[in-house]
């Protein structure tokens, strides 16, 4: 089962919220997901980026593939925690 952490959409029309979460890559992109790692709002300023990267760290080192968006975000991410 190929595995990607990807954004799932939420919000209203024009205000995007995103979860980031853990799902097979056969699934739609809002559609059933294995385990939810964090969020991304772009709506706020500065963005908000809250991601569990212990969680997203265990699941890179089993195999899980992070879409490109993800990765930038776990790479803001690991930036802000130093």
């Amino acid at each position: 089962m190929p595995v990607r952490i990807r954004l799932k959409r939420f919000g209203a029309k024009k205000k995007p919220f995103y979860r980031i979460v853990v799902a097979d890559s056969r699934s739609p992109r809002d559609g059933r997901f294995i385990e939810e790692l964090g969020y991304y709002d772009p709506g706020t300023e500065p963005m908000t980026i809250k991601i569990d990267t212990a969680r997203a760290q265990e699941w890179l080192s089993k195999g899980a593939r992070p879409s490109d968006t993800v990765k930038a975000l776990l790479d803001k991410a690991k930036a802000g925690e130093q």
